[in-house]
């Protein structure tokens, strides 16, 4: 069937120092502390219904009927951020390998593959598709929907727009990638040491760049593009609506 698109992300195992006299690596046990990462996650998500809320982009049924109200619906986001939540998190089965080889097949790929499209009936105006039904051990079946329906489910893999769909942040940059990998390359090789004054001849320009304003040079990677939109808190009063940040 035809699903929403998702978004993934690939953090490397460290980075360099903000100097880049050495590499810091993660520990072997975890990239991120699983306490924390459950804090985050609870509070990213319980903003992002927030913001859908306010948006009226959520829809309630039945019993759920009374949380189409701004207020109950904050009652509601209150009591869900109170427990602590759990977020699982282990090593991919074969290895980083096989979660690269998976995610790369699917950064240029569409909705569906034009192998998976079986018919198309003009005087119904239907069409048939094969897919998999997971339920019943991934078993091959096929599907015919109206051609509205169908582009309907087609349209929400359309990203929107401006929005990249493969983008690069910290020593990955484009702006800086060639000389910060090279530079984590060499910090990487066993018994190798370079110092913060070597690390400068890499990655400056040869002619001398005006000083930047403050709060516009990234304190992490060194980026001179960085742009203060909004500082939102981590998490948002009763009575606040949480605005929604365009970030494209």
């Amino acid at each position: 069937m035809l699903d929403h698109y998702h978004l993934h992300c690939i953090v490397t195992g460290g980075g360099l120092t903000a100097d880049g006299s050495r590499w810091v690596g993660t520990s072997a046990q975890y990239l991120f502390a699983v306490r924390a990462l459950s804090k985050v996650f609870r509070a990213k998500f319980c903003c992002g219904l927030q913001q859908l809320h306010a948006a009226q982009q959520l829809k309630f049924h039945g019993q759920l009927s009374t949380l189409a109200q701004p207020d109950a619906f904050a009652r509601f986001l209150r009591q869900a951020a109170r427990p602590k939540w759990v977020v699982y998190s282990k090593r991919p089965f074969a290895g980083p390998q096989q979660v690269l080889a998976y995610l790369s097949r699917y950064t240029h790929r569409v909705a569906i593959s034009p192998r998976r499209l079986l018919a198309l009936n003009q005087q119904n105006q239907t069409v048939t598709f094969t897919w998999k039904d997971y339920a019943e051990g991934a078993r091959h079946k096929t599907m015919t929907l109206e051609a509205k329906e169908f582009l309907r489910r087609f349209c929400l893999h359309l990203l929107p727009k401006a929005f990249v769909k493969i983008r690069h942040f910290g020593f990955l940059s484009n702006r800086q990638r060639q000389a910060k990998v090279a530079q984590a390359r060499t910090l990487l090789k066993p018994g190798t040491q370079v110092e913060a004054t070597q690390e400068h001849h890499l990655i400056e320009p040869c002619v001398a760049q005006p000083a930047m304003p403050p709060g516009r040079v990234c304190p992490h990677c060194g980026s001179d593009r960085l742009w203060l939109v909004q500082i939102t808190p981590a998490f948002w009063p009763r009575s606040a609506t949480v605005p929604t940040l365009d970030s494209s």
